[in-house]
């Protein structure tokens, strides 16, 4: 009972087991029926030499397997090397057995041994050991990036790395499976030059956890898209691409909500703003997957625009063309260029298309381009919103969503300043009970967008450096674009009217880290004080005007959740319709009077907790820490 209680509790060992019993069964018949075939009837030993020695043929073949390793062979992916261990194996086998029946002075037939195992179907690969490899993940998609390279003759595979303790220690293809904590001896020992991620996307968790395990090795760090983005379905070594930052930053993903990403959307005519730009251009392709009647694409850049309309046609004529996925539904595109600020325009597009919803994206966004601009970032950004809300008021628009910022909060330059007017105006415009439901959605950076750090990073690790950072203590909170765009269509349609929705942004990141990071994941090394013979410099530039160290993402206490684990409500301060517009219209004088002063003054009395030129709020360092859900608690 014990034993049994071991063998189970130890899968590893009764799986060997059960092998090595049923290769000696297997090996017992097919000798006997070899015998029973030589002399055309069923075979009885005549005599107990006989018997010992056809014992000897199985307990022969299972040591001289276990020998060469073939109980530790992966079945499924035994491959042209496993195959090649097998011959040989079988061939000792036999030749020993043989060995033993002329010893043993029995005339018998041992070729028949030859029948114990199946004849290898490939001839063993060679390899060219120009650049030693190490694949990352042991399962399927490794296995055929382990085909893949085998087929260039250009890589020589060392391990394969695997967190399952299953196949640790398993042979998968000839290559042996090791455990993670020893990847950093396999590197030195074997003078490895590449790792290779072959993981899931969808374990985002596991595909960071090993991106850290590989950060301290001066290694280039490649990976593999999800097998189902690979058009052929079929791993190509041309399909490797560097480490993105989504790779490094990016989160599991929680199921959507499916009602409420259909809800305020299939079979409606919605109009996205700025649709060209980063955030605006992928509410675009989520929302057409959602079967819109009508997408109203309105852009400021007639490039910005051209682009967004050409990938969404040629994404529909594509769809159309693929008998096996689900087309698109019939929903008509209409690009319309022009300025939010043109209200006759944006009244004329609204009332001709006959607009059920709103989503806002269209913004002016970098902090030190609005600085050094003012006038022209508050009439996009505080008056362009004006503008825009009031028409849909007017017209009865069902829905308004603005897409606001973190920046908002107690903001320290002009840009967070406007974006914190934007989302006042929608909640002076909202009412009770009103026609209109205006809401806003405010979240950090999103990862790689137009003019995002990370691209900065990325374009001056491929100059040679140096790698410019603001501050060495500089945080910010991240997300990927997609998420951020399934989220805000989530929380738009949770709407009732005035609420301002904070997307869980996880844990902030110190951007001196992500610099580091991203320097190392290249094969490259920081050069500093401590290793002045380091590849990449990382110098530091000084906060930019406006910029703060820290971003927040509410303003006040009073924060809920919903029923999203990532969406939560919060309940900030509203100014009055009344006494919103009489601060409006002396901040637009202001700015018709090129009056920066004014300008100032006016924003300082209007949006809480402006401070222009601060370096962020203090008393919130603490909780930058930690995500809105965790503050919740």
């Amino acid at each position: 009972m014990r034993s049994a209680v071991w063998l189970i509790e130890r899968p590893r060992w009764f799986k060997r087991i059960f092998l090595i019993a049923n290769d000696m069964a297997l090996l017992t018949i097919a000798l006997w029926a070899a015998y029973s075939l030589r002399l055309s009837q069923f075979y009885v030993p005549e005599s107990f030499g006989m018997i010992l020695l056809m014992a000897a043929a199985p307990i022969i073949g299972v040591i001289t397997f276990h020998m060469r390793g073939l109980y530790k062979l992966v079945t499924r992916y035994i491959g042209p090397e496993g195959t090649t261990r097998i011959y040989v194996a079988v061939i000792i086998a036999v030749l020993a057995w043989a060995l033993l029946v002329l010893l043993s002075g029995i005339k018998g037939q041992w070729a028949a041994a030859l029948l114990l195992k199946g004849a290898p179907q490939h001839k063993p690969v060679s390899f060219d050991e120009r650049k030693n490899v190490i694949i990352y993940g042991a399962g399927a998609m490794g296995v055929q990036l382990l085909r893949a390279l085998n087929e260039t003759n250009q890589f020589n595979m060392v391990a394969f790395i695997d967190n399952s303790p299953s196949l640790a220690g398993q042979v998968v293809h000839g290559v042996k499976v090791l455990r993670p904590g020893k990847i950093g001896k396999v590197i030195t020992t074997e003078n490895v030059k590449e790792v290779l991620l072959a993981m899931p996307s969808a374990l985002r968790s596991e595909r960071r956890a090993a991106i850290k395990a590989l950060e301290p090795f001066p290694v280039v760090v490649k990976t593999l898209p999800a097998l189902e983005e690979i058009a052929s379905g079929r791993v190509e070594v041309s399909d490797l691409r560097p480490i993105e930052v989504e790779d490094l930053l990016g989160r599991d993903p929680v199921a959507p909500e499916l009602e409420l990403l259909t809800g305020h959307v299939k079979d409606k005519v919605v109009m996205i703003t700025g649709a060209g730009g980063s955030i605006g251009s992928e509410l675009t392709r989520q929302l057409l997957e959602l079967g819109p009647k009508s997408l109203i694409l309105f852009e400021l850049s007639e490039v910005a625009l051209y682009e967004i309309e050409m990938e969404i046609e040629e994404l529909k004529w594509r769809r159309a063309k693929e008998p096996e996925v689900q087309p698109l539904a019939d929903t008509k595109i209409i690009p319309v260029l022009g300025s939010v600020q043109d209200r006759k325009l944006v009244a004329r597009t609204i009332s001709d298309y006959d607009v059920e919803v709103i989503y806002h994206a269209a913004a002016y966004k970098h902090v030190p381009l609005v600085e050094v601009n003012p006038f022209t970032g508050l009439q996009n950004n505080t008056f362009g919103t004006l503008t825009l809300a009031e028409v849909a008021k007017e017209a009865r628009v069902e829905r308004f969503v603005l897409v606001s910022s973190d920046k908002a909060v107690r903001p320290t330059n002009v840009m967070g300043a406007s974006k914190r007017l934007a989302e006042l105006i929608l909640q002076a415009l909202a009412e009770p009970h009103g026609t209109t439901v205006f809401t806003m959605v405010r979240f950090g950076n999103v990862l790689d967008s137009s003019g995002s750090v990370v691209r900065r990073f990325r374009n001056q690790i491929q100059a040679g450096g140096p790698v410019t950072v603001t501050h060495p203590e500089i945080i910010r909170y991240f997300m990927s674009i997609p998420e951020a765009a399934q989220l805000v269509i989530q929380a738009g349609a949770m709407a009732s009217g005035g609420e301002v929705f904070v997307l869980d942004m996880g844990t902030p990141v110190k951007i001196d880290d992500l610099a580091r990071t991203m320097v190392r994941l290249s094969g490259l090394e920081v050069r500093d004080d401590t290793n002045p013979d380091g590849d990449i410099a990382i110098e530091y530039i000084g906060l930019r005007r406006g910029e703060k160290l820290y971003e927040e993402l509410l303003i006040g206490e009073n924060t809920t959740g919903t029923s999203h684990p990532r969406i939560f409500k919060n309940s900030e301060p509203v100014l009055a319709y009344a006494e919103l517009a009489a601060a409006l219209e002396r901040l637009d004088d202001a700015i018709q009077r090129h009056d920066e002063a004014d300008l100032q003054e006016m924003l300082r009395a209007t949006v809480e907790g402006y401070k222009p030129g601060s370096t962020g709020h203090p008393a919130s360092v603490k909780d930058e820490w930690q995500p809105v859900s965790r503050m919740l608690h």
